[in-house]
């Protein structure tokens, strides 16, 4: 299992559950565990946002940080994104992966839908995540795609990294739910 990289005081809103700090590989029943992390989360997020009113989701999660709505909107674009990275990954020899400003990502125009729109994204995106990635093996898993600016990933890492990135931000929104 993935351990998180301590934090600071005052971190703690911003990295909730810590820092995301990848190993070199994983064994099977580590990814199953990430796996079952993301199949988790749509729920998660869906239950996060049950009964909190629209104006509510205009406030930051922390002190300087996005909306929730840019939070939950962004949990959709990033997890879009790694679903066709994985799948590239998995079609092509090692292909170079495009990062994207997530800074300019929350600024467009459509972040001003309604949440629910990311969350059904969300839940739609993992169900394709999770049909992809469960049934692969060791060599499937030991894959990789090039990040131009994370470097080589393997698809665990990949799998990994984005069961933490979902459980970060569902912790973002959890403490700012706990402080409201």
């Amino acid at each position: 299992m993935t351990l998180p990289t301590p934090v600071g005081a005052d971190d703690v809103q911003r990295y909730p559950i810590g820092r995301f700090r990848p190993r070199p590989s994983y064994i099977a029943a580590e990814r199953a565990a990430f796996i079952e992390r993301l199949a988790g989360q749509p729920s998660a997020l869906r239950a996060l946002l049950d009964g909190i009113p629209d104006p509510w989701l205009e406030e930051p999660y922390r002190p300087g940080g996005w909306t929730v709505r840019q939070l939950v909107h962004h949990f959709a674009d990033s997890h879009a994104n790694a679903y066709m990275r994985v799948k590239l990954a998995l079609t092509e020899d090692e292909p170079t992966v495009k990062p994207y400003n997530h800074e300019a990502w929350v600024l467009t125009p459509d972040m001003g839908v309604p949440v629910r729109s990311s969350v059904q994204l969300v839940e739609v995106v993992h169900e394709r995540l999770l049909a992809l990635v469960r049934p692969i093996g060791d060599a499937e898993a030991a894959r990789a795609l090039i990040h131009p600016e994370n470097g080589r990933m393997t698809v665990d890492q990949v799998i990994a990294h984005y069961a933490w990135h979902g459980d970060h931000h569902l912790a973002q929104i959890r403490t700012w739910r706990a402080m409201r």
